[in-house]
C-alpha cells in the first residue's frame, strides 16, 4: 500500500511514538514520491490564469503563481446554477498534495455530495509535502514552495473575477493539511471566514510536533523540513504555530475533529486488505499511532483557544483511525458551520 493512501501531538509520549514511527517507517516502507522542480520565479510576470478547459460543470485551471514562478493546477466545481454568484470552498488535499490519490475526489465522494451546493468547490493540486507554507529555501526535491503567498495573495482575487464570486471563501483540510488551513486563517485572518481542519496536528513548534512534520515532509516526501523553517531552534517554527498564535483565529468559525487511534473492525478490514501480509499489520498500527498523536495535540488546540475565549466547535470520536471514511463523515458533520460562513442555508 502506497503511503499516499494511508489515510493520514504535547505529551512525552506522543514524542517517542512519533520517533519509533519514523524507525518504523524508514524500515518498512519504500515509497516513491514525485517532486516538483526548483523554479524561480519571473518577477516582471504577473500571477494570472493561464488557461480554462471545461468538462462539463469542472473547470481545469491553471493559474500562474508570480511567487512560485509556474502554473499551478486548480479544479473548480461550479454550481448547478452559475447564473448566482457563489462562494468559494477550498478543499486541500492529502500529503502528495491531490498529485497522487490522498485527494478528495479519489478518496471520497466528497465532490459528488457537494455538487447540489450552490458553492464552487475549489481544488488545488500539487504542493507534495509543503504543509502549504511558505518555504525559506528552494529544495532539492520539492522545489520552490510559496503556498501561502499563493492561496492568501494571488489566487483568491483571481478565482473571485473568473468566476464571480460571491467573496466569501471557507476552507478545509485533512492530515498535514489540517494543519495548514489553520496556518493559513492564521496568516490571512477574515480571508475565510469559517475553518474545518480535520485530524490536522496543530503544534509544530513542540518536540512531537517537529516530529511529526519532519516525519511527513522528509520521511514520506522526501524534502527537507531545514527548507522549510530552518533548523529546529529556528524561531520560524513558533512563527507558524497555530496554537501558539491561536489568537490570530479570533472570529473565524472553527470547527475542529480528530479520533482516538482506537479502530473500529472496518479500520482492521480496510488496513489488513489493502496490503498483503505483515505490511497491513504496519499500516494499521501507524493509522492507530498517527491519530492518536494528532488527537493530542488537537487537543491541546482547544485548551489554547478556550483559553483564549475563542469559540469553536469540536468533534472527538470515542474511536478512529487516520483515514478517509473519517474525514469524509467529518466534511458532512461540518457543513453547517462552513455553509454558515459562506453565507448560504446549510
Amino acid at each position: 500500500m502506497k503511503l499516499s493512501v494511508l489515510r493520514r501531538s504535547s505529551a512525552k509520549h506522543s514524542a517517542s511514538v512519533l520517533r519509533a514511527t519514523a524507525v518504523a517507517l524508514t524500515a518498512a516502507l519504500s515509497v516513491a514520491m514525485l517532486g516538483t522542480s526548483a523554479a524561480s520565479a519571473d518577477p516582471d510576470k504577473p500571477s494570472a490564469i493561464s488557461s480554462i478547459t471545461k468538462e462539463g460543470r469542472t473547470w481545469h485551471m491553471k493559474v500562474y503563481s508570480a511567487s512560485m514562478g509556474r502554473d499551478i493546477t486548480i479544479d473548480v466545481q461550479r454550481p448547478a446554477d452559475e447564473s448566482t454568484p457563489a462562494p468559494n470552498l477550498y478543499m486541500l488535499n492529502g500529503l502528495d498534495g491531490g498529485e497522487g490519490t490522498a485527494n478528495w475526489k479519489a478518496q471520497t465522494k466528497a465532490i459528488e455530495w457537494l455538487a447540489d451546493k450552490p458553492v464552487n468547490v475549489i481544488q488545488p493540486i500539487g504542493g507534495l509535502g509543503s504543509y502549504y507554507t511558505d518555504w525559506e529555501k528552494t529544495d532539492p526535491k520539492l522545489g520552490l514552495n510559496k503556498w501561502r503567498t499563493f492561496f492568501t495573495e494571488e489566487l483568491p482575487p483571481l478565482l473571485d473575477d473568473a468566476l464571480h464570486s460571491t467573496g466569501l471563501n471557507a476552507l478545509t483540510g485533512l492530515s498535514t493539511s489540517g494543519t495548514s488551513v489553520l496556518q493559513l486563517a492564521e496568516a490571512k485572518p477574515g480571508l475565510w471566514k469559517s475553518v474545518a481542519a480535520y485530524s490536522g496536528c496543530a503544534q509544530i513548534a513542540d518536540p512531537a510536533g517537529k516530529q511529526f512534520v519532519k516525519l511527513a515532509t522528509e520521511t514520506w516526501a522526501g524534502g527537507n523540513t531545514e527548507n522549510m523553517y530552518g533548523p529546529s531552534d529556528s524561531p520560524l517554527w513558533a512563527a507558524n504555530d497555530p496554537v501558539i498564535n491561536a489568537e490570530k483565529l479570533r472570529g473565524t468559525l472553527l470547527y475542529v475533529s480528530s479520533g482516538s487511534g482506537i479502530p473500529l473492525a472496518s479500520d482492521v478490514q480496510y488496513y489488513l486488505g489493502s496490503a498483503p501480509g505483515v505490511m497491513g499489520g504496519i499500516n494499521l498500527g501507524l493509522g492507530m499511532i498517527i491519530e492518536g498523536a494528532v488527537n493530542a495535540c488537537t487537543m491541546n488546540l482547544k485548551s489554547r483557544l478556550e483559553s483564549l475565549s475563542i469559540p469553536a466547535t469540536y468533534q472527538f470520536n470515542p474511536v478512529g483511525t487516520h483515514y478517509w471514511p473519517y474525514w469524509d463523515e467529518a466534511l458532512h458533520n461540518s457543513w453547517p458551520i462552513l455553509a454558515q460562513g459562506m453565507g448560504i442555508p446549510a
